[in-house]
């Protein structure tokens, strides 16, 4: 026997296989990806809610915040960024909201937060309303 004869004998159809396995995968992976948004599931896939806002005196003892566009947005909020909590929302483009030190014994850091429609949330803008 020939060790030469005996590693060549079967190897004349193992490329051709593979590469047909190869294209039969990458064809069934496309067709998952079209047929997602084909069936309107893409359009759900990272959707973070979105709005434009102007921050006026950043960094002084009186900020105004405007909702310049609601984007994708259905609310706005203002949120003390220590804590989370809301101080203000804004629901109507044009619509704004004044913050001053009056209440506040420190600079104090906010964050803009569009909320979307099934309560996904992120932050647009942050601003500091400064203590003196």
């Amino acid at each position: 026997m020939k060790l030469g004869k005996l590693f060549n004998e079967d190897d004349r159809g193992v490329s051709p296989v593979i590469g047909v396995i190869l294209m039969v995968a990458i064809t069934v992976i496309l067709a998952a990806v079209i047929g997602t948004f084909v069936l309107g599931l893409g359009d759900q896939i990272g959707g973070s809610a979105t709005a434009g806002v102007t921050i006026d005196g950043d960094n002084t003892t009186e900020v105004t915040v405007t909702l310049t566009n609601t984007g994708t947005a259905e609310t706005v909020e203002v949120r003390n960024s220590t804590s989370g909590s809301p101080v203000r929302t804004l629901n109507s483009t044009g619509q704004s909201v004044t913050l001053d030190n009056s209440s506040i014994s420190s600079s104090t850091r906010y964050n803009v937060v569009a909320i979307g429609p099934n309560g996904e949330a992120s932050v647009v803008r942050s601003f500091t309303v400064a203590n003196s």
